[in-house]
């Protein structure tokens, strides 16, 4: 019910960085848990940053972009955000926003996967 759109995909050279955005114009997303989750070609969707918006800035972040990816929010705008720095190939894939509901922690949400609503996903490639 929750409808999400992303932005800010492209194409980059390995070292280079994005900012992605994830955006509801009809629902107010510090309510959610958010999350935004990549699916590489042939792989299934697989959690990489999440935050509960209406919290304390409670965030999760997979092992392979610890320390390179910064999860945040901005209730103002009513906007997530996923900066991507030090892009590697191996970070191509579609991305994808995705909510749940509160009572799921960012770690829950992005070990165990969303079953709520999803976003059409924005491309992202890194590549020499």
């Amino acid at each position: 019910q929750v409808q999400l759109v992303e932005s800010g995909g492209g194409l980059v050279q390995p070292g280079g960085s994005l900012r992605l955005s994830c955006g509801s114009s009809g629902f107010l997303l510090d309510r959610y848990t958010i999350g935004w989750f990549r699916q590489a070609p042939g792989m299934g969707r697989v959690g990489v940053s999440c935050i509960s918006v209406g919290r304390s800035n409670i965030t999760y972040y997979s092992e392979s972009v610890k320390g390179r990816f910064t999860i945040s929010r901005d209730i103002a705008k009513n906007t997530v955000y996923l900066q991507m720095n030090n892009l590697k190939p191996e970070d191509t894939g579609v991305y994808f926003c995705a909510s749940g509901p509160l009572i799921a922690t960012p770690q829950i949400l992005c070990t165990q996967g969303a079953d709520g609503s999803w976003g059409q996903g924005t491309q992202v490639t890194v590549s020499s």
